[in-house]
């Protein structure tokens, strides 16, 4: 095979990725040369990359401080500090910009780390906006539109409904064009998504909440017309739905193509550290949602308009839409850098130069038609693409693998707040903060962690695979803690009678003897809690008669309640405003393995990627990305939260009742919420354990003899270059 060519005559090298290429703007008598380099030392301009030299210097690709040039002659390229041209040897022009506007300034950006940083800053809104804010406000999106959980299940699943529909398109075209224009365009689109899911507040009436102290007290004004059909405002699901399309459309090429030009640009063994710093920032951004989105769920939804209802409150409605307002700004600012990214970076042919291949061997050799360099360039080679992911079982059954733990997160990050708010009588707010302090070490660690491993321990894919079975059988074992639950927080009418006793036959009963003469309305929802720790559906309920103008710990105090009785006293006793405190015993056991069960979900989550990346061909694998999340969200995120939902809905006890119609569902079976979580838990858990032991059984790794230098290697789009060699024979032929 020919050598690199000397293309200035000086120390420039001008090679290409089969390492059989000359510049053609070299002169003719430069066109022979060939370059020696004396055993024993390192020759004076060994080539690294496409269009880059080493001499002592920092090249483009260690600071990229300086734009390069694109294909000019030698001596109409750009001359840099220290005497050295660099040319790039395809046209390409690999200065970051935007059109002809390449400041030099912006080149202090243009390496893999400027990269990460402006993927990690994305892929944290992403993150927030999708898996944070949304699953944080879903609680305050149901009351305020009369959502019920399956139908906020369904907003969730369009986010992947609109993931799989692009995922083909864009992994594949994407994969073979100008991947940071993509990845540009596609945040973009996620800002636009992010503006229209806050819309819906600002196209609405104001939310009025009738106060406890308006209609709730015995003998008062219960009142409550009809006005309006309960179920007019639950169509803005719609544009709930529309947003999340939008938001699943922009993030598509995020998580494929993002994830393959941060691999394509960087080290093989540093890989597996970018992309868990990428995922990490993904990760760690729906905790930042949780936190925040928590905050704002303590702000009023009409900003600036005085209520006397404390965020403890079932009819509290926070200010869930100021989140998608800032993160939307957010994304669209981002875009912009992103977009003025080149094609590749400078100095990464020499990543692509020492790659060695540990793609999956097909028993036919049909997996050496991905070497063909114009390969995946036109629709044509899409069925043959395709077909050739199939008959790839380590890649199979790696989707199948993440699919089944896609539906765990995907229904847990959409409805962990809500088990919490549950569990452990904790309002909306509270349970959102207490889900993000859970996430934000286990999700955030796990996820990073997960690629520390496989770059400390330098697995193979093989090993990978089996890092990936144990992290699943340890969360397996961890999820049993959900046979245990927090009891219910007594509550007259619904989970007890008045006089302490069970419901007959679990039917709900409000009236008693104490309240039958105020004429409460079960469409008046505002729970408090009695001096005797027991919750009544209202103060009418609990048959208070006024409401005091002292605060106790910052919630309203209804006094003379007939149904209550003070302890050790005779007389009606009094009510405090919001759900009793649980005082359950088993709350640090259970979040402690909550914490566990995230901890290795996510910590197989980089080295399950990594794997994929490694088990298909060089060229294939934006495509295979694709094809995986398009599994994934197929057979895991899609259904996950719609299932959950369904699930969470057949354990409530109490459904809001809005003239005749079933709106939301106010209160929760705690015993059997955690009965399902188990049950789903089980069944995905064991199939993800399954599925990895059968990958790893099934994965035929190339030949030992196969390296960088070997014929496997180019197979795969590699050349025949060791990274520990220190210099190149001479000859023409190797």
């Amino acid at each position: 095979m020919a050598m690199p060519q000397n293309s200035t005559g000086e120390n420039g090298f001008c090679f290409a990725q089969t390492l059989d290429l000359s510049c053609p703007s070299l002169p003719p008598g430069e066109a022979g040369r060939t370059f020696t380099a004396p055993s024993g030392r390192e020759p004076s301009g060994t080539p690294l990359s496409n269009g880059t030299a080493s001499s002592g210097v920092p090249s483009p690709s260690d600071s990229c401080a300086e734009p390069l040039c694109s294909a000019t002659p030698p001596e109409e390229g750009t001359q840099f500090g220290q005497g050295i041209k660099y040319v790039s040897a395809e046209g390409e022009e690999l200065a970051c910009g935007w059109g002809g506007f390449t400041p030099g300034c912006l080149q202090l950006f243009n390496t893999s780390k400027g990269v990460l940083f402006f993927l990690c800053v994305a892929s944290f809104l992403q993150g927030m906006t999708v898996n944070g804010f949304i699953n944080t406000v879903i609680t305050s999106i149901e009351r305020r539109f009369d959502l019920r959980s399956y139908q906020s299940g369904l907003i969730a699943s369009s986010y992947d409904i609109a993931a799989c529909v692009c995922l083909t398109f864009v992994s594949y075209f994407g994969g073979n064009g100008h991947k940071p224009r993509w990845l540009g365009w596609g945040v973009l689109v996620m800002g636009l998504g992010s503006l229209l899911f806050a819309l819906p507040h600002f196209t609405t009436g104001r939310y009025e909440a009738r106060s406890a102290a308006e209609v709730g007290v015995c003998g008062g004004n219960q009142s409550l017309p009809c006005a309006q059909a309960a179920s007019s405002l639950s169509s803005y699901r719609f544009v709930f739905m529309l947003g999340q399309f939008l938001h699943g459309m922009g993030a598509t090429p995020l998580y494929t193509l993002g994830v393959t030009y941060l691999d394509e640009n960087v080290k093989t063994n540093y890989s597996p550290v970018y992309i868990a710093v990428f995922y990490t920032a993904a990760i760690l951004g729906p905790a930042a949602g949780y936190l925040v989105g928590g905050m704002f769920l303590n702000i009023y939804t009409e900003i600036g308009r005085e209520v006397d209802i404390a965020p403890e409150n079932t009819l509290w409605v926070g200010a869930w839409w100021i989140g998608f307002l800032g993160a939307g700004a957010a994304s669209l600012l981002i875009s912009i850098p992103i977009l003025g990214y080149p094609q590749r970076l400078p100095g990464s042919q020499r990543y692509i130069v020492m790659r060695v291949s540990e793609a999956h061997q097909l028993k036919d050799g049909s997996h050496k038609k991905a070497s063909d360099p114009d390969f995946g360039k036109t629709v044509k080679d899409l069925p043959r693409s395709v077909l050739l992911l199939l008959k790839n079982p380590t890649f199979i059954f790696l989707c199948l693998a993440g699919a089944t733990e896609a539906t765990l997160i995907a229904g847990m990050s959409t409805f962990g707040p809500k088990f919490l708010e549950s569990q452990f009588s904790l309002s909306a707010s509270e349970a959102a903060t207490f889900f993000g302090y859970l996430v934000v070490p286990a999700g955030g660690g796990g996820t990073f962690l997960g690629g520390f491993l496989v770059n400390k321990f330098k697995l193979r894919c093989s090993g990978i695979i089996k890092l990936c079975l144990l992290c699943t059988v340890s969360s397996l074992l961890a999820i049993f803690i959900f046979f245990i639950h927090c009891p219910n927080m007594p509550m007259a009418g619904v989970t007890q009678m008045y006089e302490g006793s069970a419901l007959p036959g679990g039917r709900l009963n409000l009236t008693a003897a104490c309240n039958a003469e105020c004429g409460c309305l079960q469409e008046t929802y505002s729970p408090v809690c009695g001096s005797d720790d027991v919750m009544y559906y209202s103060p009418c309920h609990a048959g208070c008669q006024g409401v005091s103008e002292n605060l106790r710990n910052g919630k309203k105090v209804y006094q003379e309640c007939s149904c209550i009785e003070k302890p050790l006293l005779p007389g009606p006793g009094d009510a405090e405003a919001g759900k009793c405190t649980s005082s359950c015993a088993k709350k640090p056991l259970l979040l402690f393995f909550m914490f566990v069960v995230i901890l290795f979900t996510f910590l197989s989550s980089i080295p399950a990627l990594t794997a994929t990346l490694r088990c298909v061909s060089d060229r294939q694998r934006s495509f295979a990305l694709g094809i995986q999340w398009i599994v994934v969200r197929t057979l895991g995120g899609i259904p996950g939260p719609i299932a959950f939902g369904s699930m969470i809905d057949k354990s409530c006890l109490l459904w809001q009742d809005q003239c005749g119609e079933q709106g939301s569902c106010y209160i929760y079976q705690n015993s059997a919420m955690s009965r399902y979580t188990l049950v789903a838990g089980l069944v995905y858990k064991v199939l993800g354990t399954t599925f990895f032991i059968v990958a790893c059984l099934l994965y035929k790794p190339p030949p030992e003899e196969s390296a960088p230098g070997s014929s496997d290697a180019s197979e795969n789009g590699n050349c025949d270059a060791q990274e520990h060699k220190p210099s190149l024979p001479a000859e023409e032929d190797i």
